[in-house]
């Protein structure tokens, strides 16, 4: 611990700074109040924007109020993390915690959450499986303690960027739910028709055509599962061929910042399963219908694809990749998809049941103006959450600085904007 202190700031354990309420709901007192469970915390989100109710919850229940800070104990990693803004019970699960001796309830939340934090409930866990902290350990973190005035700005500033980047997520879901929105509509009525017709995806457009994935001669994939298909061993950090894992592909595409590889020769010695440019790939194990789309923007140039996955490869003229990727995306399909998988356990879908997904074929040009409209408002939500994510690697650093004093605030600056010194 660096004895480097801020003038006025001391150190303080949370135990001399707060207490643990453990207070019992009583059931028999008539009233029903909100309850709080981890399922409606959300990480990195400062106040509860979900909860259910004392009558639907059979278990003995703690309670809180106003001001409380919300510690999900059950595997803190997840940072479930929240503090109070009306009165109601929680789940076991959660340790109550409410600010005293000088400590302001909104400076605690923000002790509470940060990093250092999160990371020593982590460490003072108990349990491999369903690791779980306790007040007796939290109660013993120590942090750094400035006078009240201080707490109180450090929080306003960070509430301010909160604020923003509620905003900023807010656009993004409106944006989504549009895109979704024109998914469905143009995927089913088209541009500018007026006449439909009856097919086996509901109405569509009269001149358009419902034929399946194997009806376009458009080639389903499936990877090499043989004796060469690759072992723990046989995986590195940094090698020649990306070998993809559930990881990578997700509802939002292609996502690699968890990434294994396999060596040239492994690579050269497996048969199937190597993707081309323009190939989409799709879940068919576990989590299904996860779709990605191997374009020029990935950087990578040698990608193979695992035994959970297959590769729709669309190289005829009659549906543009482009299209069929949006489409593959789509309500449409993913109704299909999921009435067509089987497997209770772990849900599947096979390379023949991917081959009879009907697919609405519009002309070439209406499947151009199709994608671009669609593929305009996806760039907008791309530029919007790279400024989201700058937005909280922003918040996570001003959080290091204020909460450790490097950076000092004025307290008698009303503009949290222009309150930090």
């Amino acid at each position: 611990m660096s004895k480097s202190v801020p003038d006025e700031w001391e150190y303080s354990k949370i135990s001399e700074s707060s207490v643990s309420v453990s207070k019992k709901f009583n059931a028999n007192e008539g009233d029903n109040p909100r309850y709080i469970g981890l399922e409606h915390i959300a990480k990195n989100t400062k106040y509860l924007r979900q909860w259910g109710y004392a009558a639907d919850v059979i278990s003995t229940q703690g309670v809180f109020q106003v001001g409380d800070t919300l510690f999900g104990k059950l595997r803190p990693y997840l940072s479930k993390v929240s503090i109070a803004d009306f009165d109601g019970i929680c789940s076991t699960d959660i340790l109550v915690i409410r600010a005293l001796n000088g400590t302001s309830s909104e400076f605690l939340y923000r002790i509470l959450s940060s990093e250092d934090a999160i990371s020593y409930a982590v460490e003072s866990s108990a349990g491999n499986v369903m690791p779980r902290t306790s007040w007796k350990a939290m109660a013993e973190f120590i942090f750094l303690k400035p006078p009240l005035p201080e707490q109180q700005k450090i929080a306003q500033i960070l509430t301010s960027v909160d604020e923003v980047i509620e905003k900023t997520q807010a656009q993004i879901d409106k944006l989504k739910d549009l895109k979704t929105a024109m998914m469905q509509e143009l995927m089913t009525k088209g541009i500018g028709h007026v006449e439909f017709k009856d097919s086996p995806v509901g109405m569509i457009p009269v001149g358009w055509e419902v034929k399946t994935i194997e009806d376009l001669n458009i080639s389903v994939l499936d990877g090499d599962r043989g004796k060469e298909y690759p072992k723990e061993k046989d995986f590195f950090q940094h090698e020649h061929c990306l070998f993809l894992s559930a990881k990578n592909v997700t509802k939002k595409g292609f996502r690699f910042d968890v990434s294994m590889f396999i060596t040239e020769k492994k690579d050269n010695a497996m048969r199937k399963g190597k993707l081309k440019r323009g190939d989409i790939v799709i879940t068919t194990r576990g989590t299904l219908g996860n779709i990605a789309y191997f374009n020029a923007e990935i950087p990578f140039e040698n990608v193979r694809i695992n035994s959970g996955m297959a590769i729709i490869r669309n190289d005829k003229t009659a549906v543009s990749t482009e299209f069929l990727n949006i489409l593959l995306h789509s309500p449409l399909v993913n109704e299909q998809t999921e009435l067509l998988a089987f497997g209770s356990a772990i849900p599947q879908l096979t390379i023949g049941l991917l081959k009879n997904l009907n697919i609405p074929v519009p002309s070439i040009e209406e499947q151009n103006k199709i994608s671009a409209m669609i593929n305009l408002v996806s760039h907008k939500i791309i530029l919007i959450e790279s400024k989201l994510t700058s937005l909280k690697n922003t918040k996570k650093a001003l959080m290091q600085d204020l909460l450790t004093g490097k950076v000092r605030v004025n307290t008698e600056q009303s503009n949290p904007a222009l309150a930090v010194g």
